[in-house]
Parts: C-alpha cells; sequence; structure tokens
C-alpha cells in the first residue's frame, strides 16, 4: 500500500500531516488546495488511511483490516460525498451525506472522514449547511476538502479550516517519477516537465496521452515550415487541434512558445545542453540565424497576448491569424 513516502515533492504538507498524526492533534477540517491533477487526491487518501490504520503510525500499514478496506474502497468511516448535478454540489447533498450522517458514530475506527473533491463547485448555501458542522463537529469527525479555488470557499468556512496548500514539484523529480516509474525515454520527460510545471499528474498524464504526442508533432512542424507557408495553410494547421480532444488550444501554443524559448536561448549561448527540443537543433540553429533577437521577443509576446485574448473568448481565427502574421514578419 502506498503511504506519505511514496508522494513526490510535497514536504511541507507531509510533514503537517504527520506531525499532526504522532502529536494526535488532529483538526477538524482541512482544505487542500491545488491544481488538477497536483496529487490532492492522493494526499488526501493516504492521509484518511492513516488516520484510519489499526498501527496507528503515521504511515498506513497496508496490512490492517482498516487498510485493507481503504485500498478496496470500502472503508465504512471514510465517506466520499457524491454529487448529482454534475457543475454543483448542492444544500441537500451536504445535508443528506454529512450533516445528517455526522452525528453516527464511527462504525469501526477513530475516526469518521468526510472527504469533498472539487470543493470550488459547493453553493453557498451548501457551505452555509456544513458550516453549522464545522462550529460544532463531534470529537471524532474529519472533513478535508479539496479545491482548485479558494475563492470559490467563503471566508466563513476558511477560518474554521487548517488550509494547506499544494506546490510545484521540483523538475528533477518529476523527471525521475517519469523515467524511473513510467519507462520515459530522457527527451521526451524533458518535454512533459517543460510543459508540466511542476504539475507530476499533469506531467504522467502528457507522457501517456497520444493526443498530446500528435499534437506536438503538428505544432513542430508548423513552426519548423512557417516561412514558407501560405496564410490558408498556417490555418489549416491550427484548426486540426480540434482533433484533439483531451488538449486545448493552450498546450497547441505552449508547444510553439517552448520552440522559440529554445531558438531565443541558443541564439544567445550557442550551447545545446539546455534546450527542450534539442533534438531539433537542425531547424532551432536556422531559425536563430534567420530571427533577430527582437522578433523573437516580438513572438513571444504575441503568443502571450494570443492566449489572454482567446481566454477571453476574442475571435479564434482572427486571434490566429494576427499571431501567425506575427511569426511570420519576425
Amino acid at each position: 500500500m502506498r503511504g506519505f513516502k511514496d508522494i513526490i515533492g510535497q514536504e511541507h504538507i507531509k510533514e503537517h500531516l504527520q506531525n499532526a498524526i504522532s502529536q494526535k492533534k488532529i483538526a477538524h477540517a482541512y482544505i487542500i488546495q491545488g491544481e488538477r491533477f497536483s496529487g490532492k487526491e492522493f494526499i488526501t487518501k493516504v492521509f484518511a488511511a492513516a488516520l484510519q490504520c489499526e498501527k496507528q503510525g503515521t504511515e498506513p500499514c497496508g496490512e490492517c483490516r482498516s487498510c485493507k478496506q481503504v485500498q478496496s474502497g470500502n472503508q465504512p468511516d471514510i465517506i466520499y460525498v457524491r454529487h448529482e448535478k454534475p457543475n454543483s454540489i448542492g444544500v441537500e447533498d451536504v445535508r443528506s451525506q454529512v450533516n445528517g450522517d455526522i452525528t453516527i458514530m464511527p462504525y469501526s475506527s477513530p475516526y469518521k472522514i468526510y472527504i469533498i473533491n472539487e470543493g470550488e463547485m459547493l453553493t453557498d448555501q451548501a457551505q452555509n449547511a456544513l458550516l453549522k458542522t464545522l462550529e460544532e463537529p463531534p470529537a471524532y469527525a474529519v472533513l478535508i476538502i479539496l479545491t482548485t479555488n479558494l475563492e470559490a470557499l467563503l471566508p466563513t468556512i476558511l477560518s474554521r479550516c487548517v488550509v494547506l496548500h499544494m506546490k510545484p514539484v521540483r523538475d528533477e523529480l518529476v523527471k525521475e517519477y517519469l523515467k524511473k516509474e513510467l519507462m520515459i525515454p530522457d527527451y521526451k520527460a524533458d518535454i512533459c516537465v517543460a510543459f508540466a510545471r511542476g504539475n507530476i499528474g499533469r506531467a504522467k498524464q502528457l507522457a501517456t496521452s497520444e493526443d498530446f504526442e500528435n499534437i506536438r508533432n503538428e505544432a513542430l512542424s508548423l513552426v519548423k515550415n512557417i516561412r514558407n507557408m501560405e496564410l490558408h495553410e498556417v490555418m489549416a494547421a491550427v484548426r486540426k487541434i480540434g482533433e484533439y480532444h483531451q488538449i486545448n488550444i493552450n498546450e497547441y501554443l505552449d508547444v510553439i512558445s517552448i520552440w522559440y524559448r529554445d531558438v531565443l536561448l541558443f541564439k544567445a549561448t550557442n550551447d545545446t545542453n539546455h534546450l527542450i527540443f534539442r533534438e531539433e537543433i537542425q531547424y532551432i540553429r536556422k531559425a536563430a540565424d534567420k530571427s533577430a533577437y527582437e522578433g523573437i521577443e516580438n513572438i513571444l509576446k504575441a503568443l502571450d497576448s494570443a492566449k489572454s485574448r482567446l481566454h477571453a473568448n476574442v475571435n479564434f481565427d482572427l486571434v490566429m491569424e494576427l499571431l501567425f502574421i506575427t511569426i511570420q514578419e519576425n
């Protein structure tokens, strides 16, 4: 059974939770904040398993009845709050699954643990209902809210919870994980690490995604040939990203951004060691020779502007046309 020892990075959270266990100073409510795929769910599962473990150590033993129940998803005193509406956790969800259940003593464990994933979906009414439980919780109750967005939670909720923030994992640790655990080759691991920005779950997703591999190849093909392409050919190439459902336009633009950062870095240093796309050095060298420093910087600024405009729902074709005109001119 995996435990705190298997969590990559997040030393501050591991230390806090394990100290709480060893000192028997468990808070009644926690909020773990972090972006999607950052590992919030895994940390929560390990913490809950350790709290309920019959050996009462700072790691789940993996051998006792409770740990085996956790592994099979049948621990009766670890309750995952479900919601029927796809984008909302409503007041009835909280009342029926938390407030109406919390007064019942644990079946077989020292704690009764309630886990609310996607806490940003809690309506204000649901949070107010939850507040009543947080104000006077039973001694055995532990509530854990996972969220990507703290601002979606009421100040009255935040003030009654221990808030723990997920931090980006160091690149070298992410790369080591991809190479050792997933057997990802060195060059591909570098690319996934660059895109993941410290999010190990995201790195794993990219490393195993056929869509990402395809869109990377499409984007690289575009930037390597863009100076010889007509605008309608460029736009046709960009529209192909619609075929890749799991990867959005930001990832496509990120590939291009990293490419031009490589071009800028090589132009400045003439060194390939720190390039992400070093296997494309022949094309990077050509691009570095043809573009001035100012031109490359203009392209990078245009890429950032394109992301902002698309986020603001500016017309897709217009944004991309302006972007690729800038790239061709620089």
